[in-house]
């Protein structure tokens, strides 16, 4: 059962990394790369990246950031995993929190960049970036900032479940050789069996 928790927790920190290193280098480079070019580019360049940035992978971390963080959480349930629980519990909010903010602030944005049709046909392009750029950006800087939280968290219960494991491991080896020595203590003090006869 550990290594099944161990590995839940590896892909949540995984996933986690992945989309938290996927919206910082949009707050860091693509947008402050766009935010130089003219609105019809920024408008052309972000309906085209919203449209590739649906595919397998990208969904397998997006959504791996709340799913693999609540599975490990529920394969740590009970006491002797509950630091460990604390830190997956406090990553799960973090990352539905983020899940949140792109579902119902920054998708929303994205579609309705969408709507706005053919960039060479948009006849007030200036108002259509308007409406979309800042709040973008700061909705991704948000979202980019939790996830990141979490991925630290989660680090965090990584840590807490080796710790643990590694005392659990001690604990056995301790009470394996006092077992050991309670056996082996009447044959050193002259007790050893009788030898056998007919």
């Amino acid at each position: 059962m550990f290594a099944v928790r161990m590995a839940a927790m590896v892909m949540a920190v995984l996933s986690t990394g992945l989309i938290a290193g996927v919206f910082y280098a949009y707050a860091i480079s693509v947008m402050p790369a766009l935010a130089r070019t003219g609105d019809r580019t920024l408008i052309d360049v972000m309906q085209k990246v919203n449209v590739v940035i649906i595919n397998p992978w990208f969904m397998l971390g997006f959504l791996g950031t709340v799913g693999f963080t609540a599975l490990a959480a529920v394969l740590s349930l009970g006491k002797e995993h509950r630091t460990t629980l604390i830190w997956l519990g406090i990553a799960v909010v973090l990352n539905v929190i983020a899940f949140a903010v792109t579902a119902a602030l920054n998708v929303p944005l994205n579609d309705a960049l969408a709507a706005a049709g053919d960039p060479a046909a948009i006849v007030d392009t200036a108002a259509v970036r308007a409406d979309y750029e800042a709040a973008w950006v700061r909705w991704n800087i948000l979202r980019a900032v939790l996830h990141t939280a979490a991925f630290l968290v989660l680090c965090g219960a990584l840590f807490a479940a080796g710790v643990q494991q590694g005392k659990s491991s001690a604990a056995g080896v301790v009470a394996g050789q006092q077992v050991s020595q309670t056996v082996a203590a009447p044959m050193a003090g002259g007790f050893a069996p009788a030898p056998y006869q007919r």
